[in-house]
């Protein structure tokens, strides 16, 4: 799995229905889905999403995690963190997950957040054409990918 999380004010995602996500202080985070990804890797990108140290102290020091300031998350999906540009001038997503694949782990993704988050998780609408609006606060923005990751 890869995510791009990005520290914000305030965001919100809307497709043609509407906004079907909004949130003030805290993370948009843009995931990407992978037909290799399984449990494991979403049991090391929530642990790294909820805990990672990316908003401001007293002092001005990123010190505190999404779960100290008890931020919002809102969740879009988006299969083109998997791009692969190496090659000419269109991008091939065949690391991608097809959508019968990519769905159902975006939504236990989902699921395993809203448990830790209740109400504060907000999602956009998985395979559909949305818009997000989001005011990057720093600007803070970390790229995490399960693939890469140590322990």
């Amino acid at each position: 799995m890869r995510a791009l999380l990005q520290r914000v004010s305030q965001a919100q995602v809307s497709t043609a229905q509407g906004v079907s996500g909004r949130i003030s202080q805290g993370l948009v985070v843009f995931l990407g889905v992978e037909e290799a990804d399984g449990p494991a890797d979403m049991e090391w990108l929530e642990r790294k999403v909820l805990q990672l140290r990316l908003f401001n102290d007293e002092n001005g020091v990123m010190n505190h995690s999404l779960e100290d300031v008890q931020g919002g998350l809102l969740l879009v999906s988006q299969f083109t963190l998997h791009a692969n540009a190496k090659k000419g001038n269109r991008p091939s997503y065949n690391r991608a997950a097809p959508p019968a694949i990519a769905q159902p782990l975006f939504e236990q993704f989902a699921a395993r957040l809203r448990a830790r988050l209740a109400d504060r998780l907000q999602t956009g609408v998985f395979g559909a054409l949305m818009e997000v609006e989001l005011c990057n606060d720093g600007p803070v923005t970390i790229w995490l990918d399960s693939k890469q990751r140590g322990y």
